[in-house]
């Protein structure tokens, strides 16, 4: 009980970024890791009203258990971490949108008079994903070339300028702001949809649809967690070796 003690301080998204594996536990009781990973075990267990020595019983459990094949993304360097991210969960949400914006306009021509919910999800979807490609160009244009030229100087031993927008948490609290704005839009789908739960009468596009929604859900949490509780942390970490802020 001495461990579980010492960790009820401890915030959920660095038990995720330590190992990936306990992201499933968090889920399993409803709490938010990504968007939400700055709060302890002992503020979530308190909102969602969870026994803390069985919540952390269960991350021991995952965290002492043998042959953990989970990638330790935390071991990377960021600008590895940024190109990561960009080229993996950038280009899956590009190449998703597309195909669920399609799905999402013919389930509501053809099941939104017995099913009006789907144009409540087509709403949020489509804001979701004009959000997103805004917030990711952001990212591929000024925050993440930043850390890249920061890592870059660390190696060869180099100064740099101060950016034009101050400092590397401005950008920083802006995409946090906005990852949780879509994790809140999410929040709201999952919920209309029953957590991703087809009606009776659903059709096969029906299925697929809510399958690739639920799919795009967690791929954006994981996308959100490499961000908010690895890189965003670690790239104001190493801006303080440039400047003294």
């Amino acid at each position: 009980m001495e461990t579980l003690h010492k960790n009820m301080s401890k915030p959920i998204g660095e038990f995720v970024a330590d190992d990936f594996r306990t992201a499933a536990v968090f889920s399993n009781y409803g709490i938010d890791f990504c968007c939400k990973g700055h709060r302890t075990v002992e503020e979530v267990c308190n909102k969602n009203g969870v026994n803390p020595d069985e919540l952390l019983s269960k991350l021991d459990a995952i965290l002492e258990s043998k042959g953990n094949n989970a990638i330790d993304y935390k071991s990377w360097p960021l600008d590895l971490l940024a190109d990561y991210i960009e080229k993996t969960h950038h280009r899956y949400v590009e190449e998703k949108i597309p195909v669920l914006r399609q799905f999402l306009d013919k389930l509501c021509k053809v099941h939104g008079g017995n099913h009006p919910e789907l144009f409540k999800i087509n709403e949020l979807f489509t804001g979701c994903a004009g959000e997103l490609a805004a917030h990711m160009k952001k990212e591929e244009l000024i925050l993440f070339p930043f850390i890249k030229k920061m890592v870059k100087a660390t190696l060869d031993g180099q100064a740099i300028e101060a950016p034009h927008f101050g400092t590397v948490e401005n950008p920083i609290a802006m995409m946090m702001e906005e990852h949780e704005n879509e994790g809140e839009r999410f929040r709201k789908i999952a919920l209309i949809t029953n957590n991703y739960t087809p009606p009776a009468d659903a059709c096969n596009t029906y299925k697929v649809t809510y399958a690739m929604l639920d799919e795009f859900e967690k791929d954006l949490h994981l996308h959100i967690h490499l961000e908010n509780n690895i890189l965003f942390p670690e790239a104001a970490k190493l801006e303080q070796r440039f400047f003294q802020m």
